[in-house]
């Protein structure tokens, strides 16, 4: 995945990190435009708790762990958006308006986009199972562009 995610962006300086410990070092350690992590494997939402505390707009990206539990939490822990690997051919331009929008959350253009998707994977009604979601996208509906 790695290697998949340095193809798509070789117009960037890229620090990869296959372990949690290199990814805390190097989020310590240096200042990024934005910050993409696993949830799995790496102990994604530690990292990101400490990317958010140094104010790296940070993207999520998962496969094993694409459920609602894990976006929301993604959502609650400070991450500016949450990417499926299945679609990754997006990556690029959901990083781009990520840096578009200096780092403001782009959760409007995620579910825009994505919206029949996330019905496809959850279940059609898998935001009214969580008041959460609803509370949380009329939250931000009129806050960012829409797509």
């Amino acid at each position: 995945m790695l290697e998949a995610i340095a193809d798509e962006l070789d117009m960037c300086i890229i620090h990869k990190a296959q372990d949690y410990n290199t990814a805390l070092q190097s989020i310590t350690m240096f200042t990024y435009d934005v910050v993409i992590l696993d949830i799995m494997g790496v102990n994604g939402f530690e990292l990101l708790k400490k990317s958010v505390e140094r104010k790296f707009p940070t993207l999520m990206l998962t496969a094993h762990a694409l459920t609602p539990e894990a976006l929301k939490k993604s959502i609650k822990l400070g991450a500016v958006s949450f990417l499926p690997k299945e679609k990754m051919a997006d990556l690029v331009e959901f990083l781009e308006h990520v840096v578009l929008e200096e780092g403001k959350p782009i959760w409007v253009r995620l579910f825009n986009r994505f919206g029949d998707y996330f019905n496809q994977r959850f279940g059609p009604d898998w935001k009214e199972k969580d008041k959460f979601f609803k509370e949380f996208e009329e939250s931000i509906i009129g806050k960012s562009p829409p797509d």
